[in-house]
């Protein structure tokens, strides 16, 4: 971060001048003692950018006296010095040690403890850049005490963190809102499906035997064949549960380097998993494509059934629930093509079917709307509080 023109009453000094660090340590395994005590035991994997009121492990008093592992007081700053949350903070709101990973701040009288976490939440990226090791980034002490920092008088660090606390609330706040609001379209899609499908509402529907409505694709292919392997895949775990939407990135077979056997789908078919059946994943693609062997592809009779009815058939309770209860249970919850066929679905007439997947279709639409919009969100917030943290250590917040 560069410190070119600052306020006249700035500074810019080490923060080894204006903060004492420490680190933590692991007592030793081979004593079990030592991990039988009440003193909750931070490892870095647990720092989350959070405060932190408790522990996943505990360790003893004979462990803090017998090894390197030092008690942190309330309120004390820490940092992932490597791991996989290198670069995280914590804020602990209980007496705890920490691990060796983890770095311990002390700021002096110069320094608020509010100032120096934001300041090292904006400078992680840069700090993570310039530590050892590609493949595995190591935040040394060395490293950390070296670092720069901007020192306004302790007044207006406070007004800092204030100001910087409140907009960054502000966006938690839209964040939360909009995830309420997903999260309330998503139960409305679910209970208008529950609806739709009820023994009341398809009391006057024909019955009509799942032979009768699709037939399911035969034959794999071999995703190493040139007519294929230029073909997207399509796994189980494509598909969102419960929505029948398409999620994930669209991957060829070829560059996934797949070799078994799969099942050739096209946008006239509908997808559905038969393992694990109580997720319910089922979808519509609009693409050619090789799916996965744990898949069934399905050609519906264009007589009977629309194809977007058929999605909502196979999502719907009556189906659902038929599908969890003949699942194979010895070993992954399966379905098998006998239990599929053996199921008699009721469906209604043509424009009736057409009207429902409408609503539904819309109802879905919606809470992709409300995604997209949250993913803005997050997006806006990601690149917004970097930006607002840069800002501030130039002194112009």
């Amino acid at each position: 971060m560069e410190f070119d023109e600052l306020p006249e009453a700035w500074e810019v000094t080490k923060l080894s001048e204006v903060c004492e660090t420490a680190t933590g340590g692991t007592p030793s395994r081979n004593n079990p003692d030592y991990f039988r005590g009440q003193i909750p035991w931070v490892k870095s994997g647990e720092l989350e950018d959070t405060t932190i009121s408790e522990a996943k492990e505990g360790i003893s008093k004979q462990a803090i006296a017998e090894s390197n592992a030092k008690v942190f007081p309330k309120g004390t700053v820490l940092m992932a010095m490597y791991g996989a949350t290198v670069g995280k903070l914590g804020r602990l709101e209980i007496d705890a040690a920490t691990n060796q990973a983890v770095c311990a701040f002390f700021p002096g009288k110069k320094l608020n403890s509010g100032f120096l976490w934001h300041y090292l939440r904006g400078i992680r990226g840069e700090l993570i850049h310039n530590s050892f090791g590609a493949a595995q980034p190591n935040i040394s002490q060395t490293l950390i005490r070296n670092l720069e920092i901007p020192i306004p008088p302790l007044a207006e660090q406070r007004r800092i963190v204030a100001r910087v606390e409140a907009l960054t609330r502000r966006l938690d706040q839209a964040r939360q809102v909009r995830q309420a609001a997903i999260s309330e379209a998503t139960s409305v899609f679910q209970r208008v499906l529950e609806n739709k499908f009820s023994d009341e509402a398809a009391e006057d529907w024909r019955e009509m035997p799942a032979e009768k409505l699709f037939e399911i694709v035969s034959g794999q292919v071999s995703p190493l064949d040139p007519k294929f392997k230029h073909l997207p895949y399509l796994g189980p775990e494509h598909v969102e549960s419960g929505t029948g939407r398409i999620i994930g990135e669209r991957v060829s077979v070829e560059k996934l380097e797949m070799k078994s056997g799969k099942y050739v789908f096209s946008p006239e078919h509908v997808v559905y998993s038969k393992i694990r059946p109580a997720l319910r994943k089922v979808c519509l693609p609009d693409y050619d494509g090789l799916c996965s062997a744990d898949m069934y592809a399905l050609k519906p009779n264009a007589d009977e059934v629309t194809r977007e009815f058929l999605l909502f058939l196979l999502l719907a309770p009556p189906f659902s629930q038929y599908a969890v209860e003949k699942s194979d249970r010895n070993a992954m919850p399966k379905i098998n093509q006998t239990a599929l066929f053996d199921f008699t679905f009721r469906v209604p007439d043509k424009p009736e079917q057409k009207r429902i997947s409408k609503l539904l279709l819309a109802l879905r639409g919606k809470v992709d709307e409300l995604q997209r919009l949250q993913r803005e969100v997050e997006a806006e917030l990601a690149s917004f509080t970097p930006a607002l943290l840069a800002k501030a250590f130039r002194g112009e917040l």
